[in-house]
Formats: C-alpha cells, structure tokens, sequence
C-alpha cells in the first residue's frame, strides 16, 4: 500500500476523488482544449493542479498546431474526412495536410497511409507522443514529463485502461514444445508473420537516462527497439530509424534476449513494435516494480517456477529478472533461500536462460489472454471499455489497500 500512495502522492480518498475526477479550474485556451480533448480519447490525459500538462503539450505543439490537434480521433481518418471537420479554421486542404505532417513528425499525432491516402488520429501519451518525440528530447521537456506522468491523475488514467497497451513475451529459449506456445507469444512467429517494413530505433527510456546522466546497468547498446509494419514505414518515413531486413530484425531481438533484456510489444496479434526493455531504465517496467499486485495490470501468460531440489542458491536469478520478482534471503552474507513472488513475474522467461542447472522454467497460465488483433481493434476496446470516474476511485482505493483487481 505503502508504495503505491509514494507512486501517486495520494494520501486520503478525497484527494483521490479529486484526482480521478480532474476536479479542476477553468483555463479555456487552446492548449487547454486540447488536453480535454484528449482525456477524451481511450488512454485519456488528465489535467493536473501543477499545470504540467499543459506544459508537456506546449513542448510538442504549437498553439496553432494544438488547436488542429482538437478536429482528430482516436481513430484513423484520412484527410478529406479531417478538412470538413476543420474546414472553418481557414486552411487549404493542401495547407492542413502540411500542417498534420508536421505534427507527426514530431510524434505529436499518429500516421499512417491507407489506401495512398494520408491518415492521422491523436495518440496517448504513453504509449505514442513520447516515444514519438525522441529525436526532439530536450532536458526541460523531460523535466515537465517525469512531473506529469509522476501525478496521481495520469498514473491513476494510465493504469486504469480495459486491458493493456503492451504485454510481455517469453524468451525464445525458455519455452518448449510441450508448452503448446500460441504464435502470438512466440516473437519470431511475430516476425515471420509482419509483412514488414523493419526498422530499429534508439530506445528512448535507455536515451532518458543518459540525458540524465546515468547508464543502463544490462546493455551499452543504443538501438535496441524494433518497429514493424505501419509504425515502421512511419519511421522510416521521418527518419527516426533505420531499415533492417527480417532476418536483421530476429538477430537483433536474439542479441537483446542474449543480454538479458524484456521483450514487449505491442498489446495486439499484429506488431507494431517491440520494445526491449531493462529494469534500471523501463519506465513500464518501473512501474511494474512499484505496484503491489502489478499482474493486475500487465499482459502475460506465462510465469516462473523454481524446483528448490535442483536449486543450488547461486542467485544468477536473481540478479536477471528485470522486475525484482526473483528475491533471495540471507544469511551472514550467503544465500540461504531463493523464491518468486507470482505476483510479480512477467514471465519473460529471462531467468530460466540463465539457469546452468534448469531448476527454473516456465508454466503457461490456465486462462490465455489472445491480445487484440491490431491497433485499431485494440483502440475501440480502449475506448468502449473506458472507465468512469467512479469506477476509477474504486480501481485506486483496491490498488492503495493492495487488494485484486477485476478489468
């Protein structure tokens, strides 16, 4: 419980009513429309009492551009649709398409092309503008981010979604035949299955923290996240990454698993990316180590088992799981006991690896959880599923008092 009111700063239930109702003041501008406009949406962005919601928006648009932002969806529209909503601003077609590439460009507002038409929608925050603003990091937008997204309203908003917006795959060498293992949770069937393009990016939890001045305890390597498909053509379009073919795209994910790293991609049957993630720098990951019960809120269908007649308290384990779900207890300095807490284990599969002595291995869960099948898909159930004030107080009263959730 303890660490949950540090995670969210809340410490009595009004000031959580408060907080997941965005009880606020009124400041009607166009940054402030937007920021409405965009709670709106399925991940939702609340307001603050610092304001540094708003400050986050102004790093990413300009009050012209924040004001465009307002005429788009969570959904894909191609651009004759957005120019009859924004059609009394007073821009061309030509001009408002301009405009929104621009926006994407800087990560502010997602893009892709259908059909050879260009199509925009807003994204959340986490995941979508931040990660799309990596080229553009500066110290003071990162200052403004880690106020915001350390707020009760956005950890309360971003934990509360109907299912979530990534999910943790096994390693491939943890897994075997006899786990009857879905496509889905198999990365290089993930692979096989894209139609491509490729392209490897540097990750930016990693680029954070050496803009912080510290450095990644797992890897020195820099790109390390994949994207595919879509939201690979995007970066490459806007040469945020470079293209690697299919086969680069496995031997860059074996290299990541190799050292260690969590595999991560996005929530659905159809990639868009994969992340490859460690627990000094993931702020997924982070958060996954803060909560109590944080398998209530992760996409996982595997977990560890250890078999202690094999287990020769060595602590390899240990120092591998990226989620601090793998403790041990000691004695006089020497590792007396080594135990998993099922609460916590993502189920990556990472710590079996790096067993010598296979007293680690990994059992699918009972109920498999079949991811959405695309983007699109996974925004609808998003947005229908969205939770209402009240249902957020309840969600955070059962995280603060440690007790289960139910999505």
């Amino acid at each position: 419980m303890g660490l949950t009111i540090t995670i969210f700063g809340i410490t009595n239930l009004t000031e959580l009513k408060n907080f997941a109702g965005g009880t606020m003041t009124k400041n009607i501008d166009n940054y402030r429309n937007l920021q409405k406009h965009l709670n709106r949406q399925p991940v939702g962005y609340p307001r603050t009492f610092s304001g540094a919601d708003i400050k986050v928006l102004k790093h990413i648009f300009t009050e012209a551009e924040a004001r465009v932002a307002t005429f788009l969806d969570y959904r894909f529209q191609d651009i004759d649709v957005i120019y009859k909503k924004h059609g009394t601003v007073g821009y061309s077609k030509e001009e408002l398409n301009e405009i929104l590439y621009g926006m994407a460009k800087k990560g502010g507002i997602g893009y892709r092309e259908k059909h050879g038409r260009p199509c925009y929608c807003n994204m959340p925050l986490v995941v979508g503008m931040y990660e799309g603003f990596n080229k553009y990091l500066s110290q003071e937008f990162l200052t403004d981010f880690d106020k915001y997204t350390a707020s009760p309203s956005f950890g309360i908003s971003f934990l509360s979604t109907a299912v979530p917006q990534m999910r943790t795959i096994p390693v491939a060498e943890s897994i075997t035949p006899e786990h009857r293992v879905s496509s889905f949770d198999q990365v290089s069937a993930l692979i096989d299955a894209a139609p491509g393009p490729f392209a490897v990016l540097e990750c930016i939890c990693r680029k954070k923290k050496a803009m912080e001045g510290k450095k990644c305890q797992v890897t020195d390597r820099k790109e390390t996240c994949l994207a595919a498909n879509t939201t690979a053509a995007v970066v490459l379009e806007y040469d945020m990454g470079r293209e690697l073919s299919r086969q680069e795209a496995l031997a860059l994910l074996r290299e990541n698993t190799k050292q260690g790293l969590v595999l991560q991609p996005s929530n659905t049957r159809e990639i868009e990316f994969v992340c490859s993630c460690c627990g000094c720098c993931c702020g997924m990951l982070n958060i996954q180590k803060k909560l109590p019960r944080p398998l209530d809120f992760w996409a996982a269908n595997y977990y560890a088992v250890l078999d202690p007649e094999k287990c020769i308290l060595c602590g390899v384990c240990a120092k591998t799981c990226q989620v601090e779900a793998i403790r041990v207890k000691k004695q006089h300095k020497k590792i007396v006991e080594i135990y998993i807490d099922e609460k916590k284990c993502i189920g990556c599969g990472n710590c079996v690896t790096a067993c010598k002595v296979d007293a680690l291995a990994l059992v699918k869960k009972a109920d498999e959880t079949v991811p959405p099948e695309n983007f699109e898909t996974l925004a609808e159930i998003l947005m229908a599923r969205k939770k209402t004030t009240w249902e957020k107080v309840k969600m955070t009263t059962r995280l603060m008092l440690g007790l289960p959730q139910s999505r």
